[in-house]
């Protein structure tokens, strides 16, 4: 277990990762239940590592979908698209290229990526471009991230000033097509494997005490939920197979599947932490790590705005 503070530690477990020659299949492909076994397998291990990875693959996605040019070997990507209101990038057209100014939120991997994918709004309407993180123009603030939890990923705020930038795909073609939302369900994999990380606490410890009617309650309804979380996501994963290019139902099929898998991982949380009690999170330092990255993750999920957006997409459908 890589500790939720060690930023170096995680930075070089993904170098390693990548150089190592790890990848996934591409989602739609016909093998995208792997794709997510890799990254629940990754979550598992260290949710932090897991979020620069799942980044990295969907920036090839992206890439791919969008016709943009791979990277070479040795290129680590991410995914810059949040779009808070109070950082957000600016594009402009000079005549011979596009340049980008003003500040982006929630950059991780800010000081190990060699590569982003980020979200900028130009004269035609909102646009994705591709940048050398590696040139000049670029200041990272990583005193913006203040708690533990995924503190590891080296998420960071960072300033564009006059930044050369390469357009990937048209205006609107990052969230205007279904692999948006095929991504989606990606990072819930993600999610998954940190809950089975923290779930793995109960066992060692059902394992090592003497039989207890709650301990076992507590195990059997973690077992419950995570199997509810893993036959979604497979679900999931063949029905993309089956019809990778449906964009309304990829919509409506992402914000299903994160809001069961957002929900199975709040669930682990709350059933390990009464059945444990403050034990391991005071004691287990890697245990104590799990429980505040999978805590800070989660909240990607919208929680009930999310499940509000679903709702009204179903509303509007039954209407049609």
């Amino acid at each position: 277990m890589l500790g939720s503070g060690d930023v170096e530690a995680v930075a070089t477990a993904f170098g390693e990762l990548l150089d190592g020659g790890w990848g996934v299949p591409l989602p739609g492909m016909g093998a995208t239940a792997a794709r997510w076994r890799s990254f629940a397998a990754l979550g598992e291990r260290s949710l932090p590592l897991a979020r620069l990875a799942e980044g990295h693959a969907d920036a090839l996605a992206v890439l791919t979908e969008l016709d943009g040019q791979l990277p070479e070997r040795g290129s680590r990507l991410g995914v810059w698209a949040a779009e808070p209101p109070t950082a957000r990038l600016s594009a402009r057209w000079t005549g011979t290229e596009w340049r980008l100014d003003g500040r982006k939120a929630w950059c991780s991997g800010a000081r190990v990526l060699t590569g982003a994918l980020v979200t900028a709004t130009a004269d035609d309407g909102a646009r994705l471009f591709l940048v050398d993180l590696t040139g000049g123009g670029l200041e990272v603030d990583p005193s913006a991230w203040a708690g533990p939890g995924m503190h590891a990923s080296d998420t960071a705020d960072v300033t564009f000033t006059d930044v050369p930038a390469t357009p990937i795909g048209p205006p609107g073609g990052y969230v205007g097509r279904p692999g948006f939302w095929h991504g989606g369900i990606g990072v819930a994999a993600v999610w998954f494997g940190g809950a089975r990380g923290v779930a793995g606490a109960l066992q060692r410890a059902a394992a090592e005490r003497e039989p207890d009617p709650l301990l076992d309650l507590a195990l059997g309804s973690c077992a419950i939920a995570l199997g509810t979380a893993q036959a979604v996501l497979d679900a999931a994963a063949g029905e993309i197979d089956a019809v990778p290019v449906d964009l309304p139902a990829a919509r409506l099929r992402a914000l299903r599947v994160r809001a069961v898998v957002a929900r199975v991982a709040e669930e682990v949380l709350t059933t390990v932490g009464h059945a444990l009690g403050a034990a391991p999170l005071a004691h287990d330092g890697e245990h104590a790590a799990r429980v505040a990255d999978l805590t800070v993750y989660l909240r990607q999920h919208h929680a009930e705005r999310d499940v509000a957006a679903l709702g009204a997409a179903l509303r509007e459908e039954n209407r049609t």
